[in-house]
């Protein structure tokens, strides 16, 4: 069930990244659909807190964890909008969602005591690979400039650090869709607050101008995400998040879909760090 859930997370999860991709303005695109994708968020936090009449939070300290991930969050959506307006999908999503990884894997291990196997240390060493070949140049100019590679770098560290949030959230009695809401309107407040006046207008702008495309993109990214802090709920944050990598070869694919063509290098590191990813489940 956790491995189902992971997957389709993981497909939704590239696909909006794939849609924000194609926009001219990525990073106020991303400001009006995580706004949408935040009242999806909410909505779905209080059917099930109605529904089910299990407290949001049961200490404050989940809370307060629940409020860290959504910093952490606005600085991925921040750091992701710059490096795809600087790089293609393929590497930049490899590079972000792979270093990742090997971020998360062994502060799981050290913080919520996680264990290792051989295979999973294989598997770490692999996706170590795919990252470092995703970026090679054989003999070429790379695809990847130099900023796109470091926005990217800093948006894996971003990423690894609400993952470890969210898990710490839900280890002390978060809900997990009302650690998401949080979060995730935690992360809207500073988009809109960062973005200034010119900023919200332009986003309102982008809501009117395209309501249903800017909805998806909000909704695929809301449910990406609500699936995924599911997964966490159930299982190891350096399991789930290692597992979710296998999504960049859903990236890879939609990369081409919308019209890149990303060189042998880059498909490569692409399937090093998916099946990384998938020995590090095992």
């Amino acid at each position: 069930m956790i491995v189902a859930l992971v997957v389709l997370s993981a497909f939704l999860h590239a696909a909006w990244n794939a849609l924000v991709k194609r926009e001219a303005d990525k990073d106020r695109t991303l400001i009006a659909a995580v706004a949408i994708g935040t009242l999806f968020a909410i909505a779905v936090a209080v059917v099930r807190a109605v529904a089910t009449g299990v407290p949001a939070f049961a200490t404050p300290t989940s809370f307060g964890f629940s409020l860290v991930a959504g910093v952490f969050e606005q600085v991925y959506f921040f750091t992701l909008a710059r490096a795809l307006d600087r790089g293609p999908l393929g590497p930049v999503y490899t590079l972000s969602r792979g270093g990742a990884v090997v971020l998360v894997y062994p502060l799981s291990v050290a913080i919520f005591g996680e264990t290792t196997s051989p295979l999973s240390l294989t598997g770490s060493a692999v996706v170590l690979a795919g990252l470092l070949l995703s970026d090679w140049r054989f003999g070429r100019a790379s695809d990847m400039p130099l900023p796109a590679t470091l926005w990217a770098l800093v948006c894996a560290a971003a990423i690894a650090a609400y993952h470890l949030a969210y898990k710490a959230a839900l280890a002390d009695g978060g809900a997990p869709s009302a650690v998401f809401a949080v979060s995730l309107s935690v992360s809207t407040a500073l988009s809109l607050f960062r973005s200034g006046r010119e900023g919200r207008v332009a986003a309102a702008r982008l809501v009117r101008a395209s309501p249903a495309k800017i909805s998806l993109m909000g909704f695929l990214s809301a449910g990406s995400f609500l699936i995924l802090i599911e997964a966490l709920a159930r299982g190891g944050v350096g399991f789930v998040l290692t597992l979710r990598n296998t999504s960049v070869l859903f990236a890879l694919v939609l990369a081409w879909a919308i019209g890149e063509r990303p060189r042998l290098a880059t498909a490569l590191a692409a399937v090093l760090v998916a099946t990384g990813a998938a020995l590090m489940t095992l």
